[in-house]
């Protein structure tokens, strides 16, 4: 199981717990959660860890099987892996999977990139919540990260090499959600524990046998889990050091279930050194352990941003009474327009490298850019003489905005802009993750991909503008 590359997404806006407390009256509870905005969702939040983890990988090594994890897909009886595929300005060569369900899917995903013949990218990414006041709310948090594997026996530059694994699987009751339902059904924690901790023990202790070491050999251990009491418990039982265990980001980001081995794992690769062995347990309907070690290659291909400058960025104040709207939870009077309509099928399918992938054209002739993409030459005049461009990672200037609060949008108000982007073109889109009273004219923007609205049960994604942190 050898990784070329890797990248976190952690959502810009953050819940101070103790604000669930004082809404609530419950008692207070440390630290924040990270919360995907209204306009994000686990599909969304792939695409943004993806681009993340691809920024600097060589066109050579280039994904050519995509598979996506999480236990909160924006839809079923539909592959949500291909809008991550088209988002990403793939080839329509490589195929795309969903590997959905439970948080156990995040390491089946893994377990997988690491036997094929492919270089494959790997996406978790889940929207972690529950009812108000209850535990999954609080200690939860949102969040994705993706990992790029080379293929057994290929010559690249890997960061990491497998050296062993370990699983154990046993049928329980211990976490359960019918489809529809708004959150999780959970057993009695000391139940949980009690099946969790022997098949920790007995996947972790298999695990580094494989490897040919002892639990104490590990430099770094992440044990992870939606069940925190059972999580506590086998970190004490597994025989790693005390020293080895790393912080699970639960003071900060709170549990992101299929995501969250991955964005510890992303964190420990980003800040240790080559020659370091690391254990990843997962308890989830099971125990799923592995065993790695870094190489000289490590660094080599490095993020856009780390998981410590994204948590340095994330911004907190973010009412308990938004984040309920955000969730679904609670059902505001909406803004005196008519209701968002549902894009149709043959358009979006028509300008999917425009819709999706984000790509504009370049007339050959006189260099003109345009955004959305032309036939003809708004400048010379040109017919059919046009390159495609990618733009999803050009930087851009605000020209010019305007706050509208009058125009539908679940966080009102909507802040629409026209954006100048590095080496020509001008773009009129919506911004987010922005403050309405700070934004003006010259701030720079990157592009971010965001579910528009979603009407009549269709989900429309499209880009948009943040700041640039």
């Amino acid at each position: 199981m050898r990784i070329i590359s890797g990248g976190s997404y952690v959502p810009y806006r953050r819940l101070d717990r103790a604000t669930i407390s004082e809404a609530l009256g419950t008692p207070p509870a440390p630290g924040t959660r990270s919360v995907a905005s209204y306009d994000e969702d686990a599909t969304s939040m792939g695409v943004e860890a993806a681009r993340n983890a691809l920024a600097n990988v060589p066109p050579e090594l280039a994904p050519e099987l995509v598979l996506f994890a999480t236990s909160t897909p924006a839809y079923l009886d539909k592959t949500n892996a291909t809008a991550i595929h088209a988002a990403l300005g793939l080839d329509r060569s490589i195929a795309a999977f969903d590997v959905v369900g439970s948080v156990r899917s995040g390491m089946a995903a893994m377990q997988l990139a690491g036997s094929a013949s492919q270089r494959t990218l790997v996406v978790r990414s889940d929207v972690r919540t529950g009812l108000p006041g209850g535990a999954d709310e609080r200690d939860g948090g949102d969040g994705a990260a993706a990992f790029l594997f080379a293929p057994a026996g290929a010559d690249v530059p890997a960061q990491t090499t497998a050296l062993g694994r370990g699983a154990a699987t046993l049928e329980f009751l211990d976490r359960w959600r019918l489809p529809g339902e708004p959150a999780s059904h959970v057993w009695e924690e000391r139940f949980g524990e009690h099946a969790y901790v022997p098949l920790a023990q007995a996947a972790f202790t298999d695990a580094c046998k494989s490897a040919g070491i002892t639990p104490e050999d590990l430099d770094h251990v992440l044990v992870s889990g939606p069940h925190s009491r059972a999580v506590r418990v086998a970190s004490k039982a597994i025989g790693v050091r005390p020293d080895a265990l790393v912080d699970n980001l639960s003071a900060t980001v709170g549990y992101t279930g299929a995501a969250h081995s991955g964005i510890a794992l992303a964190d420990v690769l980003e800040t240790t050194e080559p020659g370091k062995k690391i254990g990843v347990l997962l308890l989830a309907d099971g125990a799923d352990a592995l065993i790695f070690e870094t190489t000289d290659a490590l660094g080599t291909i490095k993020p856009r941003r780390t998981v410590a400058e994204q948590l340095a960025a994330g911004v907190g104040g973010l009412s308990y009474e938004t984040f309920l709207t955000w969730r679904g939870m609670l059902d505001r009077e909406p803004p005196r327009r008519p209701d968002p309509v549902a894009p149709a099928a043959p358009p979006s399918l028509r300008s999917e490298d425009w819709k999706f992938a984000f790509a504009a054209s370049r007339c050959e002739a006189c260099g003109e850019r345009h955004l959305p993409p032309a036939r003809v030459c708004a400048k010379c005049g040109s017919i059919d003489q046009m390159t495609s461009e990618r733009m999803a990672d050009v930087p851009a200037t605000i020209a010019t905005f305007t706050v509208d609060r009058l125009a539908f949008t679940p966080s009102p108000p909507l802040v629409a802009a026209v954006l100048d982007f590095d080496g020509g073109g001008r773009f009129r889109g919506e911004l987010t993750d922005v403050d309405p009273a700070a934004v003006k004219v010259g701030d720079r923007i990157e592009m971010t991909f965001r579910r528009i609205t979603t009407a009549q049960g269709v989900h429309n994604y499209f880009w948009k503008g943040k700041p640039a942190r």
